[in-house]
This record gives structure tokens, C-alpha cells and sequence, in this order.
């Protein structure tokens, strides 16, 4: 297909590599300014969710759970309380701790 555009170019090397160069800016700029804004809404980059509810157990869920605005204006005490002492990953490269995870 290439060989074929090439061929069809008019001119010496120079002309053809200068048409050839303007041809794929064409190219990359119909891609870039249309169809991919046209195509953007149709893939599925923004939906990022990792699970599903399907997933939680019901069990595991307080029904009589206190979420309304009294909630909000009466915070618990010490939010930190069940915060783990120790974080389970490394906070400076992608590895797993080697000593596995907290209250292991």
C-alpha cells in the first residue's frame, strides 16, 4: 500500500517525501480533531470501578448504621482508632512489603 502511494506521488524523491509528510500530518489531524473526539464517548476509559456490589456480603454491612447529618456534626472522638500501625505496601516503589501484610 505504501509502495503504491509512493508511486503515485508526483515528482522526484523530494517532492514525494514532502507529499508524504503533509499527508500523514492530514492523516494524524483528521484522527487527532475527529474521530477521536467522536469515539472518546464510546470506550470505556472512564469506567474505572474495581468491583462491583455483587460482591459485598450483606452480612458484613451494618444496617443500623448511623449515616445521617447528626453523623457529620458529631465526628467520633480519635478517627485514627482503627487505623493500622504499620501501612502494608511500600510508599516508595510499586513492590510489595516483604514481611507481608500488617498483623500478619
Amino acid at each position: 500500500m505504501y509502495a503504491w502511494i509512493w508511486r503515485k506521488f508526483p515528482g522526484n524523491v523530494w517532492s514525494k517525501l514532502t507529499f508524504s509528510v503533509v499527508l500523514l500530518a492530514a492523516v494524524g489531524s483528521l484522527l487527532w480533531y475527529v474521530v477521536f473526539p467522536w469515539a472518546t464517548p464510546l470506550l470505556p476509559f472512564d469506567d474505572v470501578q474495581v468491583g462491583d456490589t455483587s460482591q459485598i456480603d450483606p452480612n458484613s454491612v451494618n444496617q443500623n448504621a448511623d449515616t445521617g447529618p447528626s453523623r457529620a456534626t458529631n465526628p467520633s472522638p480519635d478517627p485514627d482508632a482503627s487505623a493500622p500501625e504499620v501501612i502494608p505496601y511500600s510508599t516508595t516503589s510499586n513492590h510489595p512489603d516483604p514481611g507481608g501484610l500488617a498483623g500478619d
